[in-house]
């Protein structure tokens, strides 16, 4: 793949990540944790797709293959920490959600 291919691969990815982290916050909200924690464990395989990646990325230039620095490798990096944020925030408010229906009940 030639470098814009892989920042495409990252930003995709990263993207792919976020949104099932939004459509497992939808799920939990309205009680269904079973969905919502499917939803989470798809986010956290694209976020490993997105990682290895990068990962790839920092060892081809650990053995002298530079990357040339751009803004659209700075967005995909964006994107990809954006996402790793998300998975976590929304697991910590998936576990409030629990804790506040099971009061309810």
């Amino acid at each position: 793949m030639n470098p814009e291919q892989i920042i495409f691969t990252l930003i995709s990815h990263a993207g792919n990540a976020r949104s099932y982290c939004f459509d497992s916050l939808k799920h939990a909200r309205s009680g269904n944790f079973k969905e919502a924690k499917k939803c989470l464990r798809k986010a956290g395989e694209e976020i490993l797709e997105a990682h290895h990646v990068q990962t790839e990325m920092i060892q081809k230039e650990v053995q002298g293959e530079k990357q040339e620095l751009s803004l659209l490798l700075v967005h995909a990096q964006d994107h990809l920490m954006n996402a790793m944020l998300a998975k976590d925030l929304v697991e910590e408010m998936i576990s409030l959600y629990e804790i506040v229906l099971d009061k309810r009940s």
